[in-house]
Parts: C-alpha cells; sequence; structure tokens
C-alpha cells in the first residue's frame, strides 16, 4: 500500500503531465483538504521531492490566495545539465548530500547506474585520503571533485551520442 507522501506526489506529477507547460499552480489549502491531511504534509512533499536535486522548483505564495507553483527544471543539453548540477553542488557538499544527489542524477538519467557507482567509488577513495582534513575543507574537495567528473561525465555523453 502506497502512503500518503507518494500518492501526493504522483498526483502533483500527473497534474504537471497534463499541462502543456513545465509548471502548475496549486493551493496547498485545497491539496490538503483533498488527501484529508493537515497543510504541512503538503510542505514536506514539496520538501523532500520536489527540490532542486529533483529537477523542480517550488514558487510559493501565502496568504489568502495563496499559491504554490511547482515548476519543472527542463535540462535538454548536456551544458545545460552539467550547469545545473554545478549549481545544486554549489561550493561545498557532504558526503550524504552527494550520495542523494547521484541517485536523483540517475532517476533523472542524467547519468547512468554504472556512472553513479563509479563516483561514489572515487568519492569514498578520496574522502578517506583527505580524513585529515577539516570538515568545512573535505566538503568542498568533494564539490570540487563531484562537480568535475559530472560535467566530464556530461560533456563526454554529448560527444559520445549517449545521454
Amino acid at each position: 500500500m502506497q502512503n500518503l507522501s507518494q500518492d501526493i506526489e504522483e498526483y502533483i506529477i500527473s497534474k504537471l503531465n497534463d499541462e502543456p507547460v513545465n509548471y502548475v499552480s496549486l493551493r496547498r489549502k485545497d491539496l490538503a483538504e483533498f488527501f484529508g491531511c493537515v497543510p504541512s504534509q503538503i510542505n514536506y512533499v514539496l520538501r523532500s521531492r520536489f527540490s532542486p536535486e529533483h529537477g523542480y522548483i517550488i514558487e510559493s505564495r501565502r496568504g489568502e490566495h495563496g499559491y504554490i507553483k511547482i515548476v519543472r527544471i527542463s535540462c535538454i543539453t548536456p551544458q545545460e545539465r552539467a550547469q545545473h548540477t554545478e549549481d545544486i553542488i554549489g561550493e561545498a557538499i557532504s558526503m550524504n548530500e552527494a550520495h542523494r544527489l547521484l541517485e536523483n542524477l540517475v532517476n533523472r538519467d542524467f547519468i547512468s547506474q554504472r556512472e553513479h557507482l563509479l563516483i561514489e567509488i572515487a568519492l569514498r577513495h578520496s574522502n578517506y585520503l583527505w580524513q585529515d582534513e577539516p570538515l568545512f575543507r573535505r566538503k568542498h574537495l568533494i564539490a570540487d571533485l563531484l562537480k568535475r567528473m559530472l560535467k566530464g561525465i556530461m560533456l563526454m555523453n554529448e560527444e559520445e551520442g549517449g545521454k
């Protein structure tokens, strides 16, 4: 049996798929009433399943006529994918965040499962080599290595006619 969060996610995705544009505007209150839940449950789903890492941007306006606008990020070219990925990573990233990001990139078909595994191995090995570095420094090193590897993979896939 599916849980409520998954039901809400699937409903929002179906609404997005029904639209000719890459966004949908919904009211948090209406969604909560439709699913018989509190608005904080809707907030949880938006934060956990519709983040930039998952390929979405959320715009929100609160108040009487408030709404949430869910925009699907469209990255068509490998350069756009690489730039989007670099923007998500930022200047620093933890190993746990990097792991979640890589899983999301596989789910979005930005990288293959094999590429995911190779990057994970490189990150774990590098993190071991950097274990004496302060945590903030390690996060910067992880981000730099991750950005370089992903950019190289995405641009190489373009040259090979892959993803």
